[in-house]
Parts: structure tokens; C-alpha cells; sequence
């Protein structure tokens, strides 16, 4: 019962975990696992073990691909949405609100999804710009300096964002609503919505 309860439970982390959704063999030079084409939740070490784990998988597979399916339709229905709302990297739609499910980095103004960040950090990328590959910095500093340096280029994305930071008060600015709204209004009309 308890093993049951195990392998449910890691389901649908297996293929981002690198183990066998089925046998929970972990991947090594030795075991390549290949994931379930269909929904790309789950990872298998043989054939065998896809076909034993096939009726426990294939309701979450289903119900999984409907959801992305909805999820995408509702996307893109409606009014349309401006190129910025993409990823810079994959090119799909990002989520509202976009704090929550994607982040700009300072370096090449670019907005990345969390999916192309998460990749980037399996790949080993975690201290680079998942974009540009610029290393990232802790010095608050030296990220004022690159922002100012793309605000100085008239990079209206770069002078909207120095907006936001004032007004949100974040990288040891304080707090100042006027000069936020101030910049953030004139990289509106450099370009930006």
C-alpha cells in the first residue's frame, strides 16, 4: 500500500526528477529514460514499464492534454494580446499576472516564462540569463548600471521597467510613485504598452 501510495505521488514530477514513473530506477549513463509523448509529465526506463504503468497514466495523460488544450484556447480566444506577453525564448503566451509566471531579466530587458527558466536550470544555467547568457549579478549596483545603460539607448522596455522599480521601490530605490509613474509614462510612449 505504501509503495502504491510512493509511486503516485511521483508521477508527475518523474520526468523533471529524472527517475521511472513505474520501477522509480533512477536515469544514469546506463538508464535513458524517455517520456510518455503524449503529455511529457512522465519518464519510463523500458518499454515494459510503460506498458505496466500505462493504466494508471493514461486518465492523468488524458486529463492532462485536455487541460493544456482548454488552457491554450482560452489564451488565444478573446481580445488580442500584445507581442510582449509572449516568452522571449519559446514564444508562447504567458500566464496573468506575469510576476507570477514570468520574470524580466535586467541584462537584455527580455521576459522569460518559468517553463524556459526551470529548463535553463536543468541544463545547469542558473547564474546566466536564460536569453542573452549575461552572468547574473547580486550587485544591486551593477544592475542599476545595465538598466540606466539600455535607458540611455532610449530601450523603451528598459525605461518602463527603471518605472517600475521606482515605483514598486525595489533594487534600494525608495518607494516614489511620481518618478515611477513619470518613467514609466514616457516609455509608454517610446513604445510600450
Amino acid at each position: 500500500m505504501a509503495d502504491a501510495a510512493a509511486k503516485t505521488s511521483r508521477v508527475g514530477v518523474s520526468a523533471m526528477a529524472g527517475f521511472c514513473a513505474n520501477c522509480g530506477k533512477e536515469a544514469s549513463d546506463s538508464v535513458k529514460l524517455k517520456k510518455c509523448t503524449a503529455c511529457r509529465l512522465v519518464a519510463y526506463c523500458c518499454v515494459d514499464c510503460q506498458r505496466a504503468h500505462r493504466k494508471q497514466h493514461k486518465k492523468a495523460c488524458k486529463q492532462h492534454l485536455k487541460d493544456e488544450r482548454e488552457q491554450q484556447r482560452l489564451m488565444t480566444s478573446g481580445l488580442e494580446r500584445p507581442e510582449g506577453d509572449t516568452c522571449s525564448i519559446c514564444f508562447l503566451l504567458i500566464r496573468l499576472p506575469f510576476k507570477e509566471h514570468a520574470k524580466t531579466n535586467e541584462c537584455c530587458m527580455r521576459r522569460v516564462c518559468n517553463g524556459c527558466i526551470l529548463a535553463a536550470g536543468l541544463r545547469g544555467m542558473c547564474s546566466r540569463c536564460e536569453f542573452c547568457r549575461t552572468p547574473f549579478t547580486n550587485d544591486v549596483a551593477a544592475t542599476l548600471e545595465k538598466i540606466q545603460a539600455r535607458v540611455e539607448k532610449d530601450d523603451a522596455a528598459a525605461i518602463t521597467h527603471l518605472g517600475n522599480i521606482y515605483f514598486n521601490g525595489r533594487l534600494g530605490l525608495t518607494k516614489d510613485v511620481t518618478p515611477g509613474n513619470r518613467i514609466v509614462d514616457s516609455g509608454c510612449r517610446a513604445g510600450i504598452d
